[in-house]
C-alpha cells in the first residue's frame, strides 16, 4: 500500500526544477531541433540520389582525365564517357568502359573504371526496381548536350 509520503505533488517534490521549467523547455527545444537537424543531414541517400551523384563524379573525372596533360596519351583512345542515369543505354556505356582493354597501366584511369564498374553494380543490383529510364537513346550519350548559357540581364 502507498503512503501519503510518496503521494506528493509535483511541486513539493521537485521545487528547484519548476523554477527553471522555461529554461529546461528552452533547452530542450533547442536540443531537439539540433538533433532534428543532425539526423536530416545524416539521412542515408536514397538510390537515385547516389545513382546522380556517382554519375556526375564520373563524368567530371572523366573530364579532368581528358584535360590532364599528366597522363598518357592512351586516354585519348577510351571511349566517351558522358552519363545520364536517365537513359537506359547508360548500362551498356558503364559496361563497356570497364570492358575498355586500353590504358590499364594508368592509376586514374583504373580508378575510374572501378567508380563506373560500382555505378553498374548499383543500377543493375541494388536500385533496379527504384529507377526509371526516361530513353534509350544511345547516341544522346555519344554528344553530351551542354547545358545552357544564362546571360545576364546587363548583357542584354
Amino acid at each position: 500500500m502507498l503512503s501519503s509520503t510518496y503521494l506528493t505533488s509535483g511541486s513539493d517534490f521537485f521545487p528547484p526544477l519548476l523554477d527553471k521549467l522555461p529554461t529546461m523547455k528552452m533547452l530542450l527545444l533547442l536540443i531537439a531541433l539540433l538533433s532534428a537537424a543532425l539526423l536530416a543531414s545524416a539521412a542515408p541517400p536514397t538510390c537515385y540520389s547516389r545513382v546522380l551523384s556517382l554519375s556526375k563524379e564520373i563524368t567530371e573525372s572523366f573530364k579532368e582525365l581528358q584535360t590532364s596533360k599528366t597522363v598518357d596519351s592512351c586516354v585519348g583512345t577510351l571511349p566517351r564517357l558522358y552519363l545520364d542515369i536517365h537513359n537506359y543505354c547508360v548500362l551498356a556505356k558503364l559496361r563497356d568502359f570497364v570492358a575498355y582493354p586500353g590504358c590499364d597501366r594508368v592509376l586514374e584511369v583504373n580508378e575510374l573504371k572501378e567508380k563506373a564498374r560500382s555505378l553498374y553494380t548499383i543500377l543493375i543490383s541494388y536500385c533496379r526496381r527504384d529507377l526509371v529510364f526516361l530513353t534509350d537513346d544511345c547516341n544522346a550519350l555519344e554528344i553530351p548536350i551542354s547545358p545552357p548559357i544564362e546571360h545576364s540581364i546587363t548583357e542584354s
